[in-house]
């Protein structure tokens, strides 16, 4: 494509054959003309440097980069180059930022997930920068449209769903506030399985996002970091310690990712790895016919990092996902142990006369947990304690109790469910055969847990039963949340209800014994994405109003928004903003789902992982009763209920609840007599580029999980955030919501905690829900096949569910309240001002749940490390003078908390 001129693009397929090759004089009269039209286009435009510096840069990679020209180029390039243009623009503050860090000597966190739900990169990196409206003219001046480049860009998809959405959200607001900080997650080749619906059933396909070029990362060669399985452990009797030996080796290769804040200069990183293996292809086997043998073992290391969670439900899948935890752990431990010991102020000379080894240069360890906290993101890392336990114990030759010392006092574990069967719980027999030494050291930590249980509750041989970390069966299993509460020093939940049942029920015996260990942190999200990014015109007009502050440095500020409630002006921009967003999406559904989409509509949205207890069902028995109500001529507020999200490859009911919400969509959506009154669609491979198109759409939230269910939800703030109201249950952050933006702004229904525990213990019946005449048509209705005429027993699984088998999560013992509630729903919707006057009370009242919040309080109450909200100076050097070094080195002997506070007073 001919920037600037007027050559209709062509794609290099179509110059098979013979095709204009243009001399170099004409390109760099092309060149020249394109530069001087910049000029002219550009000379009053602002920050035209930047414009200018991503122009030239966007050339230089085309040619020099991807070595292609500008007249034979695909969009593709196109993208690459840009990217690449981009990254040079952080580049120098990602250097900085790690000079600026190792200046200051402060704390740093180490943030392991297993789970990253970056989304797409561009978007987020430009709207950080504060250079979106640079690009779009440089794209612009480059006659391309920006849109069209973005849309090339791959989800990455590393996460599969809150958890690793959360983590993504989290290292974003540790950038924004300069805390020194690293994410370590896996860099998997396939991320989480792209939906595809066929005949109305999810059929899950790979996600090769990293199919094409991945213009973002950073190869770092340097960072090989051998990884070990299987073997055996022995004791050495010269060294007096363990050895594990006969293992098998696998390479972990870091790769670096970009975490730039927001209008700061600082650049975090977030470091995934990724697995090879340890030896080089037997060409040599391969030649003489063994081909099978001469990858198999290279295969094998390669499979470790190959696909996000893969399907534990035979033996070999549950193997490779303990492989996939402990090659995270083990490589991010070797990468923050190698940090801390290049500290120079740790290093001393020391005679200490270790058995078989000469006099060496220690590391004073005991400071380790003043300079490292490290936060497990779940159980998934959960192996970090005993693999940090082995380091200190085996290679550092640390006595047990400094060891212990140091691990608990590093660590801190976010729970994230109330499910005691999503607890991980591996076999002790899988574990032996795989991190022998790891089981040896699990063990007597439990040995020492249980003597300290004893020693506080005497005789109470039931309690001891009940804490073991091993627990006994026809299979003995290690409860990894058991060994994450013992291994740390600080035990968060993630929402005040969710916190509560926890400390009450889930794990109330290590409550009672270590009280003080426990904590709430309510989740957030970033207002980056979550608002700048996917709803820019709500974002404008919310800082037209209050200014800026609140995406920043100042969260709390956005609740000075609720004063426009009663605004008519800005009443009108909002619904005005709200009537864009939900055409942007009718288009976007109408060309992808080919169904005609009524604006005027209430958009009903439930987008989230399909299980059980999220209660999609319920969601869908409304569907239905609003269809029959339509079917008996009942005036009905017109809807379009939206559901997305995926269900897991192995989780056969979850999976059947999505074919009977196409079965449902397909009959609703083709019923001429109700026309577009009512419409239900469900979105396919649900995914974070989808969530930025849907959420600033919706008018109405669904986040109706059973009560004492959801351990806090994000998806819920998000919504509020963009100015959707919700409908929902008393659980998880929604209470929290609910008390922040009032009773009369929100819509809650159904069981409370303390009402579902009452109803177990009384015996809930689902079939006293049946009297109700519209629940009982409706559930006739699926089980007698009215919605698959094609196969009329389809769903009787679901209906067992319901019925037969006790309905666990209250789906019937929850609808007429359900009903009730959206019914008021739809009588507010039609009153405008209302209805958008409480949309600005949620707004407002959303500024509790920034995930600024939530880090500033694990800063201050969990990892008791420094923020640096101005971020970076302008001029390193100049605030850290030789002068600073000389006085540091003076006092190489003192506390380091010392060293650190005289760094940072001097910043």
């Amino acid at each position: 494509m001919s920037v600037g001129g007027g050559q209709k693009r062509r794609s290099r397929s179509s110059f098979v054959s013979v095709r204009y090759v243009p001399t170099d004089e004409e390109e760099e009269l092309h060149r020249q003309k394109e530069a001087q039209n910049l000029r002219v286009s550009l000379h009053q435009i602002k920050n035209i440097e930047t414009i200018l510096n991503l122009v030239d840069n966007f050339n230089r990679h085309l040619h020099l980069t991807l070595m292609v020209d500008r007249f034979h180029s695909s969009y593709q390039e196109y993208y690459l180059a840009l990217s690449q243009a981009l990254r040079d623009i952080l580049a120098k503050n990602w250097i900085r930022t790690q000079q600026f860090y190792q200046m200051i000597g402060g704390k740093r966190v180490y943030y392991l997930s297993l789970e990253f739900y970056i989304g797409r990169y561009m978007k987020n990196t430009l709207i950080n920068l504060d250079i979106n409206e640079q690009m779009i003219q440089a794209a612009e001046a480059l006659n391309i449209k920006l849109n069209d480049i973005e849309e090339l860009e791959d989800d990455a998809a590393l996460g599969n769903g809150g958890l690793g959405r959360l983590a993504a959200c989290f290292l974003d607001s540790m950038a924004t506030l300069g805390i020194s900080s690293y994410g370590y997650g896996l860099r998997y080749q396939f991320g989480i399985f792209k939906q595809q619906i066929i005949d109305g059933w999810q059929v899950e396909v790979p996600d090769d996002w990293l199919r094409h070029s991945m213009p973002w990362e950073i190869r770092r060669n340097q960072n090989e970091i051998p990884i070990h399985f299987y073997g055996k452990v022995i004791w050495n009797e010269s060294t007096k310690s363990y050895e594990w030996t006969d293992y098998e080796t696998v390479i972990a290769q870091a790769y670096d990712y970009p975490v730039p804040g927001y209008k700061n200069n600082i650049v975090n990183t977030m470091r995934l790895f990724s697995a090879k293996a340890d030896c080089d292809f037997n060409f040599k086997s391969f030649n003489e016919g063994e081909y099978i043998s001469a990858v198999m073992e290279r295969n094998k290391a390669e499979r470790i990092t190959c696909v996000l969670y893969p399907n534990d439900n035979i033996a070999e899948g549950r193997e490779l996902r303990l492989k996939q935890e402990y090659f995270l752990i083990a490589a991010s431990l070797h990468d923050i142990l190698r940090r801390f010991k290049g500290e120079k102020r740790w290093q001393t000379t020391s005679n200490l006369q270790v058995p078989g080894k000469q006099s060496h240069t220690s590391i004073d360890f005991k400071c380790m947990p003043e300079m490292v906290a490290i936060q497990l993101n779940d159980t998934h890392p959960s192996l970090a304690i005993p693999e940090l336990m082995r380091l200190l114990l085996d290679n550092e030759h640390l006595s047990w109790d400094d060891a212990w010392s140091i691990t608990v006092n590093c660590f801190a574990y976010t729970n994230h469910t109330l499910m005691p069967e999503a607890i991980e719980r591996w076999p002790v027999q899988m574990i032996e055969k795989l991190l022998p030494r790891h089981l040896q050291i699990i063990y007597e930590i439990n040995a020492r847990h249980l003597q300290n249980i004893r020693n506080h509750f005497p005789s109470d041989n039931d309690r001891i039963r009940r804490m073991s970390i091993i627990e006994e069966g026809s299979i003995q299993l290690v409860n990894m949340a058991y060994l994450s509460i013992i291994g740390s020093h600080t035990i968060n939940g993630v929402a005040q209800i969710h916190s509560k049942l926890l400390r009450e029920f889930m794990f109330k015996d290590f409550y009672e014994l270590t009280p003080l260990k426990f904590q709430n942190k309510t989740n957030g999200i970033t207002f980056r994405r979550w608002l700048a990014l996917c709803n820019p015109d709500l974002f404008l007009l919310i800082m037209e109003c209050i200014g800026e502050d609140f995406i920043r440095n100042d969260y709390q500020s956005l609740q000075i928004f609720r004063q426009y409630a009663l605004n008519k002006n800005i009443l009108l921009r909002i619904q005005q903003i709200k009537m864009k967003n939900k055409l942007r999406l009718a288009h976007m559904l109408e060309n992808e789902y080919n169904i005609e989409i009524n604006i005027q509509s209430i958009f009903d949205v439930q987008i989230k992982r399909i299980h059980e207890y999220k209660r999609a069902l319920l969601c869908l028995l409304h569907v239905i009763t609003l269809y029959n109500r339509l079917k008996k001529n009942s005036k009905v507020v017109p809807r379009t209920i939206i559901i997305g999200g995926k269900a897991a490859p192995g989780y056969a009911v979850a999976k059947k609840i999505i074919k009977l919400i196409n079965d449902v969509a397909d009959v609703i959506n083709n019923d001429t007599h109700i026309g577009n009154q009512l419409k239900l669609l469900f979105v396919k491979n649900y995914r974070v580029t989808a969530a930025e198109y849907i959420i600033p759409a919706a008018d109405l939230s669904e986040q109706i999980s059973l009560a004492g269910t959801e351990a806090s939800g994000t998806g819920n703030m998000k919504f509020m955030l963009n100015g959707a109201l919700t409908i929902g249950t008393l659980d998880g952050a929604n209470i929290e919501m609910l008390e922040e933006c009032g009773a009369e702004n929100m819509y809650t229904f159904g069981f409370t905690v303390e009402q579902v525990q009452q109803r177990r213990q009384q015996g809930y019946d689902p079939y006293e829900s049946l009297k109700n005449e519209e629940l009982r048509l409706a559930i006739d209705q699926i089980r007698d096949g009215y919605f698959s005429p094609d196969d009329r027993s389809r769903f009787h699984d679901i209906i067992d569910t319901l019925l037969r088998d006790g309905d666990h999560w209250m789906v019937l013992g929850d609808y007429q309240a359900y009903i009730n509630k959206q019914d008021e729903v739809s009588r507010d919707f039609l009153n405008s001002q209302l209805w958008h006057s409480k949309c600005i009370h949620n707004i407002g009242a959303a500024a509790k749940f920034s995930s600024d919040r939530t880090i500033e309080e694990y800063a201050k109450d969990i990892w008791h490390c420094k923020l640096h909200k101005n971020g970076l100076p302008n001029n390193i050097k100049e605030e850290f003078s030789s002068t600073n070094h000389e006085q540091i080195s003076r006092h190489n002997s003192t506390d380091s908390f010392t060293i650190r506070d005289t760094y940072e007073e001097q910043l």
